[in-house]
Parts: structure tokens; sequence; C-alpha cells
């Protein structure tokens, strides 16, 4: 664990939400939920230290995108010092609940998946099902909404979403669940694939 995370910690610890950075363990479980044999764009909500952020972007492929966001200034300097030379990671010092707008001003249509290990559980019940509708309306059909929590609480609220599936992770301190919620139709009936390599191309803004 690094002094950052730990002062961080001590200092918001219901931001921060967990003492210790997520394991090796967790980190290569939760990314193992994600499909890397092609470009992605992928969204992680309050990266933190960036344990999570370091895997994905180790597993990207060239022409993915990888955008954080993350509320703590001293965590968002640190991320941009830690991928200071990958163009395809774009640290963004904000609220998660401005992810369509940020999405359209990078002139991306959809993402492919959405990470989070932010503590739903202690979001306000109104801010929660917002968040959890933007991040429905911001994946693409196919996409995964995949989170890592003390709590599975979440799953009565996300009912937008058309398919569930949790473990209980022991190889963690604490022990986590990870949830991955899939998102197969969208709400008008209209299907939007996962996105492929030309339309991320097409897309791509810094």
């Amino acid at each position: 664990m690094s002094a950052l995370f730990f002062r961080r910690f001590l200092q918001r610890p219901f931001q921060v939400a967990s003492i210790t950075p997520s394991s090796k363990a967790l980190v290569k479980r939760v990314a193992s939920n994600m499909d890397f044999s092609v470009p992605r764009v992928i969204v992680e909500y309050g990266p933190g230290e960036g344990v999570h952020s370091r895997e994905v972007a180790r597993r990207m492929l060239p022409g993915s995108q990888l955008l954080l966001f993350e509320l703590d200034p001293a965590f968002c300097r640190d991320l941009t010092r830690q991928f200071a030379n990958d163009p395809r990671v774009h640290i963004i010092n904000g609220d998660a609940a401005d992810l369509l707008v940020e999405l359209k001003r990078r002139g991306i249509s959809h993402c492919d998946y959405i990470l989070s290990g932010i503590p739903f559980s202690i979001l306000e019940i109104n801010k929660k099902r917002s968040l959890l509708a933007k991040t429905y309306e911001a994946l693409a059909d196919g996409g995964r909404f995949i989170i890592y929590q003390v709590t599975n609480e979440l799953r009565q609220h996300a009912t937008l979403f058309d398919r569930v599936e949790s473990e209980y992770f022991l190889q963690n301190i604490p022990p986590m669940f990870i949830t991955v919620f899939h998102k197969v139709n969208r709400l008008n009936g209209h299907r939007r694939p996962l996105r492929q390599h030309a339309e991320i191309s097409t897309n791509h803004s810094a």
C-alpha cells in the first residue's frame, strides 16, 4: 500500500472506502471479465491509486481508450504521473455522474466496459439510481458494468440491467463481491453492439 493511499484513506475514509488497495488476485479476477482481443473503450469510476487501471492498460490493445473518473485531486495528480506516456489513458478530475457529457465531448458514442470500486452503498438513493441509469445508457449492447464492493446491495437497485452475476472473492482484504451487470438490449429495442476497431478509430478524440 502506498503512503498516498493510506493518507487519503485517513482524510476521506468514506470516499476511499477501503484501508488497503485491491489485491493482485482481485485485480486479475476483475480484469478477466473483460475481452481485450480488440480495442475497447473502458471507463473506470474511482480508480484511486490505479491498481485496476494499470492492469487494464497493460491488457488493452493500441487504439483503446481508458477514461478514469477520480474526484480526489491528489489521486488525479498521481494517475497523471503514472500514465503520462500512455495517450490511451485519460484522467478526469470529476464526478462519474458527468460520464455521458464527457463521452460526448470526446466524440465517443458508447463504451464497452465500465469498472467501479466506488462505495455505492453510501450514496444517497437518488444519486445512486441516477448514476446507474447513466451507466446503462453509456454502455454498448453486450457491454458490462463490473463492480467490486464489500456489500452486494447494488443488485437490488440495478434493475435496468438484463442479467447479473456475482461471486464472493475471498483473496482480498477485506473479501469483495465481484458483480457483473450485463446490458443486452437498449430500452428502445435497437441494438448497439460492442464497438469495433474502425468505430473507435473514427471517434477517437484526445
